[in-house]
């Protein structure tokens, strides 16, 4: 066993006396070593019940024959990290997260890891991790949140508190309504209740097959998601027995599998980035166009929030990952997964129980896919756009540009209904370099839903968008400007082209035009000079290679 190299031989008899002093004893030193990586903290409510879960794991580690070993993984509430400074944190919280994982596995020598998990940043992270160690792993995502109620209304997170404020504003609420819905909105423990970042991850994960079928949507409150935990904890003991690693179940067909089952959901345009960053790890290259060119291929069958009105547990309880992959079967590579079963065998034994829910190819809800890659003048190296959640009539779009620095002052014009239609609202240096951290716009995006103004004003940046995002939002957009993209050197007034259909993003200016203002271009300073985010502003890739550390 890989734990051999701290507990066997005379030379480790000072090893030996650390590990009893946890409480070992001399017939533990035989068994298998297994990492519980737990991100469990009070912050987070997709991590609030991660204490229940670890007990199921820890119940399956000693059944299979292991001893579980416990460690803390940072965790961020995008939620609450979003729409000031904090949001700068998460996306860059990825690699802390991912080296972390190889740290404490490498530094103690375990035999296999168990990531328990849920929210944006942290199951890509615990991946990119145990992908870069190559040892025994299996992921236990905690699990979704129940919708909330109000009356007779079903509640969620995005819609029911984010775009509520910009109603409020408008006067379309009163204050006792508002209060209710924040009340309501989050009824309890798990990851937010639509198809936003968390719950997109859960679900690709459960497709590469490195959790157990049912795992990406069986809800945190759940008895089959204590069930899903015991056996994960049971499964990783025979993993470490037959060796079998991470990087024999992430593969180029496994991920070509994930992505395919993203654009099928029609799943936040984060997993662009963590996909590509997993890959990375994986020694695979990933590049945008394989996202494009399966999204061409892939019809969007499912509707869950923000893009329509059915939940995660809707998604659960018509059958969960294993009736989508029934649904794709024909357009699915038939790979191992870390459960010993293979996809089809998984997509055989599965029933769709709600053809409204994970409707039928010739009902798709579109023809191509969640999410499309554009390029043009503006973003020469790509950006994204989860197009399943723009209306017909905001597919081609073209508007003058209102640009503007920050986050910040995009959202006080759009609270101050200081926006028109016809706009083109450009929010950069948010990119991973310039950011840094590459924020999140849920703030703006769901202000401009909740005003009323998704069918007439378009946003891009170089920045990202939530999960919960809907409506004309194109992120990611590469080069960003800190890296003296196109971006950089818009002006209010501009003319930008959006034409999703043909993959265009466009700004009305030549390049002859273009190169002349980057002549008298200057970046602007730094936002943040110190510290964890200052380093990780120098290290960063663009976001078309996963922001990811170089």
């Amino acid at each position: 066993m890989r734990s051999d190299t701290i507990k066997k031989g005379l030379e480790r008899v000072p090893h030996r006396a650390r590990l009893h002093a946890t409480g070992l004893g001399r017939k533990d030193l035989e068994r298998p070593f297994i990492g519980v990586a737990t991100s469990f903290t009070d912050l987070i409510p997709g991590h609030i019940g991660m204490r229940d879960l670890e007990r199921f794991i820890e119940r399956g580690v000693c059944y299979g024959g292991g001893v579980p070993f416990f460690f803390g993984i940072p965790g961020i509430c995008d939620g609450i990290a979003m729409g000031h400074l904090g949001m700068c944190y998460p996306l860059a919280t990825r690699e802390l997260i991912a080296d972390s994982i190889e740290s404490v596995c490498n530094a103690h020598q375990l035999d296999g890891l168990v990531c328990l998990t849920n929210c944006d940043k942290i199951t890509p992270g615990m991946i990119m991790g145990a992908t870069r160690l190559n040892i025994p792993t299996i992921v236990v995502t905690a699990g979704p949140m129940m919708s909330g109620r109000f009356r007779k209304r079903k509640l969620a997170f995005v819609h029911d508190s984010y775009e509520a404020l910009a109603r409020a504003k408008k006067g379309e609420i009163s204050s006792e309504e508002l209060t209710c819905l924040e009340m309501e909105a989050c009824p309890g423990a798990g990851s937010c209740q639509g198809l936003y970042t968390a719950n997109t991850m859960a679900c690709l994960v459960e497709t590469m097959g490195m959790s157990l079928p049912g795992c990406g949507t069986a809800l945190a409150v759940s008895a089959k998601k204590r069930r899903i935990s015991q056996a994960s904890g049971e499964r990783i003991c025979e993993l470490v027995k037959k060796q079998i690693k991470p990087r024999d179940i992430i593969t180029v067909k496994s991920l070509e599998n994930a992505i395919r089952v993203d654009m099928a959901l029609g799943g936040s345009s984060n997993t662009v980035l963590h996909l590509t960053a997993i890959a990375h790890e994986a020694g695979i290259k990933l590049n945008l166009k394989k996202f494009d060119d399966i999204s061409k291929d892939t019809p969007h069958i499912t509707l869950l929030e923000p893009a329509g009105s059915h939940y995660m547990e809707d998604l659960e309880f018509s059958g969960g990952i294993p009736a989508v992959l029934k649904r794709l079967k024909a357009k699915l590579n038939n790979v191992a997964t870390l459960s010993g079963r293979k996809i089809y065998d998984i997509a055989d034994s599965a029933e769709i129980v709600d053809d409204e829910v994970i409707r039928p190819f010739n009902r798709a809800y579109h023809q191509e896919g969640g999410i499309a890659v554009l390029y043009g003048n503006l973003a020469p190296n790509g950006c994204v756009v989860k197009q399943s959640a723009v209306s017909p009539k905001m597919m081609k779009f073209t508007g003058k540009a209102r640009v503007f620095n920050r986050e910040e002052e995009a959202m006080k014009v759009i609270l101050d209904q200081d926006v028109h239609p016809g706009e083109v609202l450009v929010i950069r240096y948010e990119g991973p370099s310039g950011g840094p951290g590459m924020r999140e716009m849920l703030a703006p995006t769901s202000a401009i839903v909740g005003m009323g103004l998704a069918e007439s004003v378009a946003l891009i940046t170089d920045g990202r968008f939530s999960g919960g995002t809907s409506g004309p939002c194109l992120g990611h957009v590469s080069p960003e400007a800190a890296a003296k993209g196109p971006i950089a050197i818009l002006k209010d007034g501009d003319i930008i082209s959006i034409d999703i259909p043909n993959r265009k993003l466009e700004v009305k200016l030549t390049k002859a035009q273009i190169e002349k203002r980057f002549k008298n271009w200057k970046p602007v300073e730094p936002k943040i000079k110190t510290g964890y985010l200052a380093r990780y502003s120098r290290m960063v890739s663009s976001a078309d290679k996963g922001a990811v550390l170089q």
